[in-house]
């Protein structure tokens, strides 16, 4: 059962009088009516917060990461600028509709089932894997890559219903716990200062600063800047809704000035029915044990690769984010496990099996969270709000996407920053957690990846362990043991291939 009921006792009943005449109640704790239904379903006065907090914050979210309702059609379709001779198929109106209706479905699910403000759409990084090594790389038609998203959410449904995912997490160090949030910060920070402008490739050193001599009035960079210190300007002030003052305020600073940033030319648009992709994995699974001539994809082999693939990438990414975020949302208890962990990895997976169903890649839990946590939100009403603001952006997509990535950026980098307030809680003066540690954090924006920041931490980890003869630390944690083993069989193997891609080519 999906939904839950958070009655008052009769305790509470009894003592709500009286409490009211000893305590002063929060000025905006609503009194009744569909507020105080709100309030007593998510139990957002308990929370220590308030309605309209919680809508406030998954407005912020949504703001932050509206840019998907634009990019993952985009990137599925081929449709990039730099991709214009090469689709995949899949129609950029039916990916445009499946994106909205997956993140909404997995949104209200982690609201309404998992109570907790995480907000959940397709995962950048694994719609690039979809495409660029799937689709273009293989020569996979979309349809197969489809279902293997499909039956990757499948597993995650199982494992989520048995607890395996939480168990998991659990099984992680804790001090790599707490690396994972930080890390996670360094990499909202470098997304930020990219679509900021700030950082820009480099081929002799990879990055670069960007000429800061260059940044007029008219230049996202320098308004960019702006935001940022008007943000952190409200926030010191400790003003509500600062986060999303700053992104409505340069947005509409940049219409105006910005050159190219356009304001939205409609408001209202409907979208067209997504009669291609929806169901298409089904017919696809048939198909998934056929090689195909002309391409590297060689039958059932290359398929429980993809698999495999989109199953570690997301497992790793999606409980990294969870703790980090959650720890931020002090969701976190004195065990150091995230709470309603089972509901919020069954929210993850509905999402990615139902977004698969209906057209997109892999569903996942967002960092831009942390966004609407920073602004307030405490409770599942942060989602579901995220969500229904997902279902309303294939109506209103033009306005979500006018949103340029300058005004948004200062709200990630802000987000960073909060994100780095536990890493002196990490053993730096042990050496045997340090180096882990340092490696999970310095992985997640330089590789690029959370995944393969937590893979890292948690591999060097156990082999210092190993290599200081502390085995019996190491081998208790059986969990743990499996997970390093697995970890080591994708990244690692003979030759040129990972465990996994010698295995699996053996089979095609």
């Amino acid at each position: 059962m999906l939904f839950r009921c958070i009655p008052m006792s009769d305790d509470d009943t009894e003592n709500s009088s009286t409490e009211s005449n000893v305590t002063e109640a929060p000025s905006s704790s609503p009194q009744g009516g569909i507020m105080g239904q709100l309030d007593d379903y998510f139990g957002i006065s308990k929370a220590g917060s308030s309605v309209e907090g919680e809508i406030r914050a998954g407005v912020t979210t949504f703001l932050t990461m509206a840019y998907i309702l634009i990019v993952n059609p985009l990137m599925l379709s081929g449709a990039d600028i730099t991709f214009t001779d090469f689709q995949t198929g899949i129609p950029f109106n039916d990916a445009l509709v499946a994106t909205a209706v997956a993140s909404f479905i997995a949104c209200i699910i982690m609201g309404l089932y998992a109570n907790l403000p995480f907000a959940l759409a397709p995962g950048m990084g694994l719609n690039a894997y979809f495409l660029y090594t799937v689709c273009f790389g293989m020569g996979v038609p979309w349809e197969i890559a489809l279902a293997a998203v499909f039956v990757e959410g499948l597993l995650f449904v199982g494992l989520s219903i048995a607890g395996a995912r939480t168990a998991m997490l659990n099984a992680i160090p804790k001090d790599l716990k707490i690396a994972t949030m930080a890390g996670i910060g360094l990499f909202l920070t470098i997304i930020g200062m990219q679509n900021a402008g700030w950082i820009v490739d480099n081929p002799a050193t990879l990055i670069d600063f960007t000429n800061a001599g260059a940044w007029t009035h008219e230049s996202g960079q320098l308004w960019a800047l702006v935001g940022l210190v008007a943000m952190g300007a409200l926030m010191a002030r400790e003003q509500k809704g600062a986060i999303m003052i700053g992104i409505l305020a340069i947005s509409i600073i940049g219409w105006t000035i910005v050159p190219g940033s356009d304001a939205p030319s409609e408001f209202f648009s409907t979208p067209d029915n997504p009669s291609d992709t929806v169901g298409a994995v089904f017919g696809a699974l048939g198909d998934a044990g056929d090689p195909i001539e002309g391409s590297t994809y060689g039958g059932w082999g290359s398929f429980l690769m993809v698999v495999i693939a989109f199953f570690f990438v997301d497992i790793f990414d999606t409980a990294g984010t969870l703790y980090g975020v959650g720890r931020m949302a002090g969701k976190v208890n004195d065990d150091d496990e995230l709470e309603s962990a089972d509901e919020a990895f069954m929210a993850d997976a509905a999402g990615t099996t139902i977004g698969a169903v209906m057209g997109t890649s892999t569903v996942t839990t967002y960092i831009e969270s942390a966004s609407g946590i920073e602004e307030g939100g405490k409770t599942g009403l942060t989602a579901v709000v995220v969500g229904f603001l997902f279902l309303l952006g294939v109506f209103f997509s033009d306005v979500f996407i006018a949103i340029p990535p300058y005004a948004t950026a200062p709200a990630l980098m802000v987000i960073g920053a909060m994100m780095m307030r536990g890493v002196g809680d990490i053993k730096w003066d042990d050496i045997e957690i340090a180096i882990p540690a340092f490696l999970t954090i310095a992985l997640m924006p330089f590789a690029y990846s959370i995944a393969d920041g937590i893979a890292w931490g948690v591999i060097s980890y156990v082999a210092i362990k190993f290599a200081v003869g502390k085995y019996e630390e190491i081998i208790k944690n059986q969990i743990l043991m499996i997970i390093t083993v697995l970890m080591t069989m994708f990244y690692l193997g003979p030759g040129d291939q990972t465990t996994f891609d010698y295995i699996f080519d053996l089979l095609n």
